[in-house]
């Protein structure tokens, strides 16, 4: 024999990693007081606690503390002690304990490592190279953010006590994730880790005990579904932060409707993994390895959709196969596996059910021949092959090692298919052409896209999803804002309409009738109904009908918004043109505005005047900012570089106000047009025709058909369509509180972005109800990873 039939007869051997420190860990502690609370151990109030088992076994490793809603009552109670201390410290006293932490950490990081692949399943070569130093990178990073905070965020101060819910997939990442920025912002934290991986979250909490944070800035707090819903549910908490299932995080939006808490939503995923014809397939295929089958498929941005050109679809399935068959499958603690097990039985169960499904409705199903081990939640790698788009392993998170693939022939088409999906996570583009891949990548409806690569992470980047994988970002610039707040110059509350079906008088004089209709796709049309809406001056005359607008108009103006592609697809100097030129237009019509203003609300004919040329100035502001709101390069620790790009959120609902019925419209539709967002706007419901002027002024300004529509009405129930409407991507409304809370109830449907003021107005003359603070709110940031070098 010789030395090349050696060298292809070696088989590997078992290289286990030591878990002597990390079983001494485990019998050196009393579980039954794991809960974290104001610095101090403590059992669950009831007494209760749960199982955690082995994935690669089913072997208890530990009984844990199960808090009850008293456990986090006291939780809450400590975090909001600790909290006016904690935010008034420096930026370089919380800097100094987020160092500490991380520093803490790279001292233990081997035990972390362990502890995690034990309790998760996941191969000891991921936690011990991506997530424990990922996590050690967070709390380092935002180190950082802490003492850059003045400079960096004016204006901003933390939100103040947070709840955060993670899950069992990456438990110590991501702790990290939350508790990082949530701490560098001045916040204090009531986390719950998952039950299914306490572990890390409980030797994390020892952690803080050494690094010397604070008594009550960080609580940890065990338990299930009954400590998640306390959480949730706590007035005592300002923010909620949960990565999770769509499905719970939808139960969360509902929950917090109407509460005034912030909320981030980092939720599941389908993603696209493209593969055009000058792809390097070899490469292409080590990167779908990492795509879908690290951390054995339980990833929310797993690249479970192979999108493969028909040229090259043959070739790259039987590369794909040959590398499935030397993927290892055994135990996690051997650092020589590839695949370890699913994290419990109920999982593996969901995955051998979505797989049986799969094939009963047309995909071909293939695994490797391979033997699994004898005990443990193990599942093979499979291929499904002769996938139609409505599968369910295409459109349903599967969270397993399963790979879906569709075949696509030319550019459209891929990202046609890539895009046919509710989630909006990640996607992966591989292709030689970078001018193609950066041409795809700004086109898919996901938050991040990777180019030639997958599953890159970093602190400096931000990472989360469009659509109903949630909203909100974690890690980077945009991840700080999740835990920051500014203060908006509040107006009063805002009273629920009360409009009389009563007769108006009617008004003196001979004027011939006009009837003022809806705006929509760029025409002036009739409401569906053929209702109408008597408006009143300020001293009861009648000042004209307007269009009751109902259901299906909205239906017509949404679907007039979407079908407006010329608008998004302008550069942002354009849309400043058109702004600048609305803006101009409105000007030489100002003493018209001014009027109607003052024979409406009863201003004095200066205050309405200011009014206008409030509203023209804030037309000026936002179309001088169109191409100067821009997103960022960051440069992480690795061969490249991310653009952080700012997108359009897409077709944006707008309730306005009754204050300043002009100037608050105008100040919530130009922010969102100027990001390049289409709009369907619902107008002051006392003073419609404020709106229904304008849309002469629209008509000659060069705006584009669609891009904005505006539907006059009873704002509670258009209020109510836009928010249940799935075509509509983001809601901003200023109305009454209940019709505020029963929006983002009812925006659960697609988890649209809502953005409510609670059933207070704005002062909307104020600067502060101007510029960035808006703007952020109409993009969408998408982090695109670029490799370079050989």
């Amino acid at each position: 024999m010789n030395i090349l039939d050696r060298y292809h007869a070696m088989e590997y051997g078992p290289a286990p990693e030591a878990r002597n420190e990390a079983d001494a860990w485990l019998a050196a502690r009393d579980f039954g007081k794991a809960l974290f609370i104001d610095a101090g151990w403590k059992a669950a109030s009831g007494g209760k606690t749960f199982e955690t088992s082995e994935p690669s076994s089913g072997k208890l490793l530990a009984k844990v503390s199960d808090a009850s809603a008293a456990d986090i009552d006291a939780a809450v109670a400590a975090a909001t002690k600790a909290l006016p201390k904690w935010a008034a410290s420096s930026g370089y006293q919380r800097a100094k304990v987020l160092y500490a932490i991380g520093r803490a950490m790279q001292r233990h990081q081997r035990l972390f490592a362990v502890l995690e692949s034990i309790d998760n399943g996941k191969p000891i070569r991921e936690s011990r190279d991506i997530d424990v130093p990922l996590a050690i990178r967070h709390f380092i990073h935002h180190a950082g953010w802490a003492q850059a905070l003045d400079k960096d965020f004016p204006g901003h101060k933390g939100v103040g006590v947070v709840g955060q819910i993670i899950p069992w997939n990456f438990p110590l990442l991501m702790l990290a994730w939350k508790i990082a920025p949530a701490l560098a912002a001045g916040c204090t934290v009531v986390l719950k880790p998952a039950e299914f991986t306490p572990l890390t979250a409980i030797l994390f909490a020892e952690i803080c005990e050494r690094a010397g944070v604070p008594k009550g800035v960080v609580n940890i707090v065990h338990g299930g579904p009954e400590a998640g819903a306390a959480i949730v549910n706590h007035p005592g908490i300002q923010k909620i932060a949960f990565t999770g299932s769509s499905e719970v995080g939808k139960i969360i939006r509902k929950a917090t409707a109407g509460s005034g808490k912030k909320l981030s939503l980092e939720l599941g995923g389908k993603s696209a993994f493209i593969v055009f014809e000058d792809a390097d397939l070899d490469s292409a295929v080590e990167g779908l390895v990492d795509g879908i089958w690290f951390n054995q498929g339980q990833v929310c941005c797993a690249g479970s959709r192979l999108l493969v050109q028909e040229g090259i679809a043959e070739a790259l399935i039987a590369k794909v196969k040959t590398r499935m068959s030397r993927l290892r499958v055994g135990s996690p603690l051997d650092k020589n596996t590839d695949i370890g097990p699913l994290v419990d039985a109920t999982q593996l169960d969901r995955v051998k059910g979505l797989v049986a499904e799969g094939a009963k409705q047309g995909a071909v199903c293939w695994q490797p021949d391979a033997v699994l081990p004898s005990s443990g939640y193990y599942h093979l790698p499979t291929l499904a092959t002769g996938v139609s788009p409505a599968n369910i392993l295409a459109q349903e998170e599967v969270f397993g090692p399963v790979l879906a693939t569709m075949t696509f022939r030319n550019t459209e088409e891929a990202i046609e298919l890539a895009n046919n999906t509710r989630y909006g996570l990640a996607a992966s583009v591989w292709s030689e052409n970078v001018n193609l891949a950066l041409h795809v990548a700004p086109q898919l409806k996901a938050g991040v896209v990777w180019v030639n690569g997958t599953n890159m992470f970093d602190a400096a980047c931000g990472f989360g999803g469009y659509r109903e994988s949630g909203f909100g970002r974690e890690g980077g610039r945009e991840g700080m804002f999740e835990y920051l707040t500014a203060k908006l110059p509040l107006g009063p509350l805002i009273k629920p309409a009360t409009l009389s079906a009563q007769p108006v008088e009617q008004a003196d004089g001979a004027a011939i009738d006009r009837t003022a209709k809806l705006f929509i796709g760029g025409k002036q049309v009739r409401p569906d109904g053929n209702y109408s809406l008597a408006v009143a001056t300020a001293k009861g005359k009648l000042a004209g009908e307007v269009g009751l607008g109902s259901r299906k108009d909205i239906r017509d103006a949404v679907s007039a918004a979407r079908g407006c592609k010329s608008w998004p697809e302008a550069t942002a100097y354009n849309r400043s043109q058109v702004l600048y030129y609305l803006a101009e237009n409105l000007s030489g019509r100002a003493g018209e505005f001014a009027a109607r203003l003052t024979e409406l609300t009863g201003a004095t004919p200066k205050a309405a005047r200011e009014e206008v040329d409030q509203t023209i100035e804030r037309l000026f502001l936002y179309a001088g900012l169109a191409d100067k709101f821009e997103g960022r390069v960051h440069q992480p620790p690795a061969r490249a570089v991310t653009l952080a790009l700012h997108e359009p959120v897409g077709v944006v609902g707008i309730v306005a106000p009754d204050t300043s019925p002009l100037l608050g419209l105008i100040s919530l539709v130009a922010p969102a047009l100027a990001m390049g967002n289409t709009v369907v706007a619902v107008p002051s419901e006392r003073y419609p025709l404020l709106a229904t002027d304008l849309y002469q002024v629209i008509e000659y300004s060069d705006v584009p058909a669609g891009a904005i529509n505006i539907v006059t009405g009873r704002t509670a129930e258009l209020a109510g369509v836009l928010a249940k409407h799935d075509d509509v991507d983001g809601l901003w409304i200023f109305a009454d509180a209940e019709t505020c809370a029963k929006a983002e109830a009812d925006s659960i449907g697609n988890l649209k972005r809502v953005w409510s003021g609670n059933g207070r107005g704005l002062d909307w003359a104020s600067d502060e109800a101007a510029g960035d603070a808006f703007l952020r709110r109409a993009v969408e940031v998408k982090n695109v990873w670029v490799p370079y070098g050989d």
